[in-house]
């Protein structure tokens, strides 16, 4: 009988091996479908939320957030691209208002629905992770997004001071943080203490509307940008993170 020698055993396996991974190699990678579906409208009031109602405002547009096919988050408001794969949108969240031993004449009345953070969504991956935006109070900070920056009025943990804050994404301190006056109930605010920031390119530049106050600019100096947007094969599946 003749014997076949190991080494050509060893090779051919050897072979058949690489060929394997090669053809593992060049499979297709998982295609991630991201997107925001169909707005509806949702009893809204300020009761139970500390973003509170806007004027005349007695219902909240939101749209969910899908991620291949499952409903990851609910949304309200604008998006805002940062990349050509990511983009920014804010969160609302459906809170439980009932009290111990409540019993709510209405199963749906148990539930009230708030503003809540911003997301920063990876259309490639599927990530979903939430942003954690220095000073961001959602009575007060209304975000206005430019390239990777997002401008707002923050107010300090204590609840005293209204900061004018630019905060640039995956950054650990923010771009811009001055105060621009006391904040709390001893100054009589009622309605929104900032309108939304308003940017300008060339200079980079960002302007400020504390109610009741001259508005106040700020020149930024641009940085590289420090958001790392992962590679597919970083995390397959798409996980969600939330605070």
């Amino acid at each position: 009988m003749r014997r076949v020698p190991v080494l050509c055993l060893m090779v051919g396996a050897l072979g058949a091996l690489l060929l394997t991974s090669s053809f593992a190699d060049a499979a297709p990678k998982k295609v991630h479908v991201v997107g925001l579906g169909a707005v509806k409208k949702v009893p809204y009031s300020k009761a139970g939320d500390p973003a509170g109602a806007m004027a005349g405002e007695d219902s909240l547009k939101i749209r969910p957030l899908v991620v291949d096919g499952e409903v990851k988050e609910w949304t309200t408001g604008d998006s805002h691209d940062v990349t050509a794969r990511s983009f920014v949108v804010r969160r609302v969240i459906r809170l439980n208002d009932e009290l111990p031993g409540e019993k709510p004449a209405a199963p749906q009345k148990a539930w009230v629905w708030q503003r809540g953070p911003w997301l920063l969504v990876d259309r490639t991956t599927g990530h979903v992770t939430a942003i954690k935006l220095p000073e961001y109070d959602p009575g007060v900070s209304h975000v206005s997004w430019f390239r990777d920056y997002g401008a707002y009025c923050g107010v300090t943990a204590s609840g005293k001071s209204l900061y004018a804050v630019v905060a640039q994404l995956a950054g650990r301190k923010p771009v811009l943080s001055k105060k621009l006056e006391a904040f709390g109930d001893a100054n009589g605010q009622t309605g929104p203490v900032c309108a939304e920031p308003e940017w300008q390119r060339d200079p980079l530049r960002v302007t400020f509307h504390p109610a009741g106050k001259d508005a106040v600019s700020f020149e930024i100096v641009p940085g590289s940008a420090v958001l790392v947007e992962d590679s597919p094969d970083d995390a397959e599946g798409g996980a969600t993170k939330k605070e």
